[in-house]
């Protein structure tokens, strides 16, 4: 905030070196003009975040600046300030031009600095979206999302919609498809973008600390509680809160999760009073949120405060012609942070990859190109550096088969079949829970048994 810049533009040299003394007090960089044709001059070298123009100037006044500004720098907020004679313009200048905000003067210096603040933000975020489609168009890329189908620009369509409101979005699609890249790319799009950005796995964390981890608990509240700890909501305050895999949140704790959602406010366990908070919820599950519901994994009621804005992500194997664009920028990441020399994909490989059904989606294409990135010795990605499942002749066909002679004991058959839809998901868990047709918990259960079998 304290590097955004802001022009001061009023034909009166008194009112625009005292509000650009003010302005600079609040720590932007400013710089002045006397009417709009100056402001035009000074901003095509400036590149104002906002601008804080008096309407009635000569040559070119605050409603023509706002207009040029508009064609030439859509980027830029423009705040007006009007006397009483032009209120009416100024509310239409807002609600018909693209005005950020007007003010009557004299003008409350404690209002302008919260209207600036804002104007600042939302220049911000217009410039994040500029960059954006600049880069979707030339490449394919959006924030941290990639793919140029159009199944993909449909989601990003709907992204760009509802980044700048508040309300609450519902993502679902298969384990590994980017769910929680879309709420990252929604908060980066967002007004909230410079605030924080919190992220929770409702499957990963422990019944009886789940309730701590989202809203908080005092010294003392229960045995181990030695300090006062902020839960989610608290540390997401002004910013956004991820929830992934909602489904798989204790229904009890469902109730007291849509209350907050409800009254914005929040009791941290064993508070006597709540804190307010204002954060964003974005909410993701791979499950069918409906089926969830006729199940009684997911309260109903909660669903309807969650599912404002639904958001499907498809499999991977529906997306094909990303896969290449995907896998490619997989190498410019993992290259970098592996210290490899690999940075081209052999066509072969792209085959393979084109023909493989990606049962763990984008995740499961990520590690198989990070694991190809570790063991490449030179600067192209060849066959013999991909993992030895997705090799086999049988990684060409829709489903994978797994032979056990007879007699094999179903403890042992059970065993091999789980590892193995581990290995096909890419260790995914609760994806591979989802396959096996059993419960997160009991995947646990059974993996832990098996490490203490290899222990004993």
């Amino acid at each position: 905030m304290s590097q955004a810049r802001v022009l001061i533009v009023d034909d009166e040299q008194a009112a625009r070196i005292g509000l650009s003394e003010i302005v600079a007090a609040w720590g932007y960089e400013t710089k002045t003009a006397g009417d709009g044709i100056e402001a035009l001059a000074i901003a095509s070298e400036f590149q104002p975040s906002a601008v804080i123009t008096d309407v009635i100037m000569p040559r070119l006044d605050g409603f023509g600046l706002l207009a040029r500004l508009r064609d030439e720098s859509p980027g830029t907020s423009v705040i007006l300030l009007t006397g009483q004679g032009n209120v009416e313009d100024a509310v239409r200048a807002v609600k018909e031009e693209g005005a950020f905000y007007y003010l009557e003067k004299p003008v409350n210096t404690r209002q302008l600095q919260l209207v600036l603040q804002r104007a600042v933000e939302q220049a911000a975020t217009s410039l994040e979206n500029l960059r954006l489609r600049r880069q979707l168009s030339e490449y394919g890329v959006f924030g941290r999302m990639v793919g140029n189908s159009q199944a993909m620009r449909r989601i990003y369509s709907v992204i760009e919609q509802v980044a700048s409101s508040s309300a609450s979005v519902l993502i679902t699609g298969d384990s590994g498809t980017g769910k929680e890249v879309v709420a990252a790319t929604i908060h980066q799009l967002s007004p909230r973008a410079s605030r924080p950005f919190v992220a929770i796995n409702c499957s990963a964390i422990p019944e009886s600390l789940m309730e701590s981890e989202l809203f908080g608990h005092e010294r003392g509240a229960f045995t181990g509680a030695i300090m006062r700890r902020e839960g989610c909501f608290e540390l997401a305050n002004s910013g956004t809160l991820f929830l992934d895999e909602i489904a798989e949140m204790p229904v009890m704790l469902q109730a007291k999760l849509l209350r907050v959602l409800e009254e914005r406010r929040v009791r941290r366990l064993g508070a006597a009073r709540e804190i307010p908070v204002d954060v964003r919820v974005l909410a993701a599950t791979n499950k069918d949120p409906h089926q969830a519901v006729a199940r009684g994994e997911l309260r109903e009621d909660l669903l309807y405060r969650l599912n404002v804005i639904h958001i499907t992500l498809p499999p991977l194997r529906e997306r094909g012609e990303d896969i290449p664009l995907l896998a490619q920028s997989f190498v410019d990441e993992l290259r970098e942070r592996h210290a490899r020399t690999a940075r081209l994909i052999d066509p072969e490989v792209l085959d393979l990859f084109s023909r493989y059904p990606w049962p763990g989606n984008v995740r499961e294409l990520r590690n198989v190109v990070e694991h190809a990135i570790v063991v490449c010795d030179g600067t192209r990605i060849e066959r013999r550096h991909l993992p030895p499942f997705l090799d086999a002749p049988s990684a060409e066909a829709s489903e994978e088969v797994i032979t056990l002679p007879v007699g094999t004991p179903l403890d042992e058959a059970e065993r091999r079949l789980i590892l193995r839809t581990l290995i096909k998901t890419g260790n995914n868990k609760t994806r591979a829970a989802e396959i096996l047709q059993i419960s997160l918990k009991t995947l646990h259960n059974k993996l832990k048994v098996y490490r203490e079998n290899q222990l004993d």
